[in-house]
This record gives C-alpha cells, sequence and structure tokens, in this order.
C-alpha cells in the first residue's frame, strides 16, 4: 500500500474506533476522535520510516517493532493509540499489495505474503483500503465490546511491571 492509503486508513480508522469507544454524535465523540486521529495516524506511517534507512518491509515491518509499540503505553502511559496505526499498516500491506512482509525480521528476512492483494499502482487500491478499514473498525468494535476494553486507562498496569 502506498502514503496516501496508509494516511487514507489512519483517518478513516480514527473516526471510525472515536465513535466505537465515544458513540453518539457530540462534543466527547469529537473529542475522542480528536484525541486520537493523531497517534493512529502516527502508527500509520511509522514503519515507513524505514524506507529512509534500514531494508523496506524489513527493518520496521516485523513483529517485535509491534510489540515494542503495544507494550509502550503498558509500560509508560504514553503513545496510546499507535499500535493501532503500525498494526493496522502491517494488515494493508499484506492485504492490500502483492509483497509481502518479514514478520519475523531481525530474526530471519523471509517475507510472508498472502496469494491475492493489489498493486498500489491499482486503481482498486483506495477501494481495497476502505473495505479493509471498514472490516478493522469492525473487529476493533467486536474485540472492545466482547473481550477487552481498549480505552481502558492503563497506567495502573505499569505498577505490575514495576515501573
Amino acid at each position: 500500500m502506498n502514503k496516501r492509503g496508509h494516511v487514507l486508513n489512519g483517518l478513516l480508522l480514527a473516526i471510525g474506533i472515536g465513535f466505537v469507544l465515544e458513540p453518539g454524535v457530540d462534543l466527547d465523540t469529537a473529542t475522542k476522535i480528536a484525541q486520537i486521529t493523531v497517534p493512529i495516524v502516527l502508527g500509520a506511517l511509522f514503519p515507513d520510516v524505514d524506507t529512509a534507512f534500514g531494508r523496506h518491509r524489513k527493518t520496521l515491518h516485523s513483529l517485535p517493532v509491534l510489540a515494542i509499540f503495544i507494550a509502550y503505553p503498558i509500560l509508560f502511559d504514553n503513545l496510546h493509540f499507535v499500535w493501532i496505526g503500525v498494526l493496522t499498516h502491517y494488515l494493508l500491506d499484506l492485504l492490500g499489495s502483492r509483497r509481502g512482509l518479514a514478520l519475523f525480521h531481525p530474526l530471519t528476512d523471509k517475507e510472508f505474503s498472502l496469494p491475492f492483494g493489489v498493486t498500489t499502482s491499482s486503481k482498486y487500491a483506495d477501494l481495497v483500503t476502505v473495505i479493509i478499514t471498514a472490516v478493522e473498525i469492525a473487529l476493533f468494535w467486536a474485540v472492545h465490546t466482547y473481550v477487552v476494553e481498549l480505552d481502558a486507562d492503563i497506567s495502573g498496569a505499569a505498577a505490575g511491571f514495576g515501573v
């Protein structure tokens, strides 16, 4: 997926997740969307920093990098929602392209891919991005509703890690 697709995904995802976390059409919903938009979009763009250094789709497109962004809010009580942008970047690169990701880099450079996808220059790239984003919002809603509240205050969890 190209940068435009990652930004589109991040913006739509922030709006959708904002409504999931703060249902309604009011100031509270608008505030929640404003609160999470920048972190999600930054997270959605971050993995492509490896185009400037390292090797693209290897250096910053791996599960260890995602684990760091998931752990950050728990350990340091900051970078909330950035992990969502990073995760969705990976999903778009897997589902919205034909090239794979080195998910276990630096242990191995083997790229994992799916047998389908569209090229970044395809006229269907934006449509695929919107469809993937809608599915991501639905999955986020399901996890948030039935598994774990994803907007919980996790600063207290850091105490359990001795931080």
